[in-house]
């Protein structure tokens, strides 16, 4: 039956228990927040008609290079002037270094569309004023031809806010004299449009009027051939990289497999410590084995070859004494002759096999390699006999 937990592997069951539960904490705390019941941000990810699902899906169906970004902006990566970020109602404020990689992507000549009054919290220099969301939605003409009017008669907004003062670097778009909605910004190298509001870009508002068409004017590329790459800012919306995504960039991928192999290294060794244990089965001392093995130890202890060449001798001559019916005192040579007419052992050398034998017996320091080697001769020759007695017995 196994024994119970050891201290230490209680101790190891603990750490591994309290590791799970703060994992599992953490990925709770860090999840993006759930959509929110009748939301108004315009995510991506909302089908609710303050979302923007439509138009992403929209930009996919047409082919446009879009993806959500949903990492800080401070990682945004190509070519700035072929480049989009589309900040559409930011909720979370961005901190002064996520705000300094905002303004040096446009600066480098990166494109912008900022939608809400938020503005300021991105662009230092943005001057736009708070109003009141208006239930009845505004409909827009164009101010001045643009880009931005190809094929637009009018839009629809409900606007957040109105900029303000303006100066050479700001063009008022769409909007009444002293509250415009639509602000297109040169900003260093690049441009900022901004909206009063994100409603020409909202799952309830594309279909309005031409806001389809105003839409799509404002994420085309006029300058160039190939559409903007654009990045659909999540980030800002609270769609952060998940924990897993962000451990996916780290070593702690790598620290988890190697944790993983410990872990199952520490199971292995635990159910080999705990598993039903076997006793090995033991070699009896009456084992001929051993007693060879003994008599061969006693052998080499004493230097005795000359004996174990003595004995091999004696039984041989025992044997064929025996077996040919002569008197045990029959000289070797008469023995080894006897053996040639009476058993057939014709060129077996064994007259020269019993004269070396006879001969290193009486040798006190008889090499054992010399020794082993008359020892085996004399007993293939002892089992020549033992094989032709079976024979015989077998017979009668």
């Amino acid at each position: 039956m196994p024994a119970g937990l050891t201290a230490t592997d209680r101790k190891l069951l603990l750490i591994g228990g309290a590791l799970l539960v703060l994992m599992l904490t953490a990925s709770v705390l860090l999840a993006p927040p759930g959509e929110q019941a009748n939301s108004t941000v315009p995510s991506t990810y909302s089908a609710q008609s303050g979302g923007a699902e439509a138009a992403y899906l929209l930009l996919v169906e047409l082919h446009y290079p879009v993806r959500r970004w949903e990492d800080s902006p401070a990682q945004l990566e190509g070519d700035e002037s072929e480049t989009l970020l589309i900040l559409a109602d930011p909720v979370q404020p961005p901190t002064e270094k996520e705000r300094e990689a905002v303004v040096s992507f446009v600066e480098d000549g990166g494109h912008v569309l900022f939608t809400g009054a938020s503005i300021p919290e991105f662009f230092k220099g943005a001057n736009v004023s708070w109003t009141y969301p208006d239930p009845n939605w505004k409909t827009y003409a164009p101010s001045v031809p643009s880009r931005l009017a190809h094929g637009v008669r009018k839009m629809t907004m409900e606007p957040q806010a109105f900029w303000g003062r303006l100066d050479e670097s700001k063009l008022a778009l769409y909007g009444e004299e002293g509250s415009p909605t639509v602000v297109r910004w040169k900003f260093g190298d690049g441009e900022v449009l901004w909206w009063a509001g994100a409603t020409p870009l909202t799952n309830a508002g594309i279909t309005r009027d031409d806001n389809l068409a105003f839409f799509l004017n404002c994420v085309a590329n006029w300058n160039a051939d190939e559409p903007y790459h654009i990045f659909w800012d999540e980030y800002f919306h609270g769609q952060r990289s998940s924990l897993w995504s962000y451990i996916g960039k780290t070593s702690l991928a790598w620290g988890g497999v190697q944790l993983a192999i410990l872990a199952v290294a520490v199971v292995f060794t635990f159910s080999r410590r705990s598993g039903p244990i076997y006793v090995p089965a033991r070699v009896s001392r009456l084992s001929p084995l051993e007693f060879v093995d003994t008599l061969g130890g006693l052998y080499e202890r004493a230097g005795a070859a000359n004996s174990a060449v003595l004995v091999s001798y004696q039984r041989l001559r025992s044997l064929l004494t025996r077996q040919l019916s002569l008197p045990s005192g029959t000289p070797d040579s008469e023995l080894a002759l006897a053996a040639e007419q009476c058993l057939g052992w014709k060129d077996s050398g064994l007259a020269e096999l019993l004269r070396r034998a006879e001969t290193s017996s009486s040798i006190p320091k008889l090499k054992p390699r010399e020794a082993l080697e008359i020892v085996r001769q004399l007993e293939q020759q002892a089992a020549r006999l033992d094989v032709r007695a079976q024979y015989r017995q077998e017979k009668i």
